[in-house]
């Protein structure tokens, strides 16, 4: 279970809904994943829930290693294509969507991440900033 987990100093824009198909950017074998799940998720009868940057999401695995296909897995939004706007006013927008895969304790399971990941996962979560290639 996870341990007490840092707020976001901004409202970040939800741009990502159950169905929506991502690449993961680690090492940990999985390649597109498709979010199935929320954790702590706002509920609304009748409204598809959404997930936003910082989001601790759950994922089926779509392509990646044989071992990895068909995967149920946590995972964190380190990217996303919608724009959001942080508090000094700046506005930030990705050019693609992508995760990174977690264990319960919210550490990452790869060792690497390719891609640029935002300010507020870095602050959110920092074992997954230590092994970020870049931070937005």
């Amino acid at each position: 279970m996870l341990v007490c987990m840092k707020g976001l100093g901004t409202h970040i824009t939800r741009g990502l809904q159950v169905g929506s198909r991502m690449l993961c950017d680690d090492n940990s074998g999985a390649k597109i994943v498709q979010i199935i799940g929320l954790i702590r998720a706002k509920a609304r009868r009748k409204r598809v829930p959404s997930a936003g940057i910082g989001s601790i999401i759950i994922v089926a695995v779509k392509k990646g290693t044989p071992q990895m296909v068909k995967k149920v897995e946590r995972a964190v939004i380190v990217r996303q294509r919608k724009e959001f706007m942080r508090p000094n006013g700046l506005r930030v927008q990705f050019e693609d969507n992508a995760v990174i895969l977690i264990d319960e304790d919210g550490l990452p399971k790869g060792t690497e991440i390719k891609g640029a990941i935002a300010r507020e996962v870095a602050e959110r979560f920092p074992k997954v900033a230590a092994i970020a290639a870049a931070v937005v």
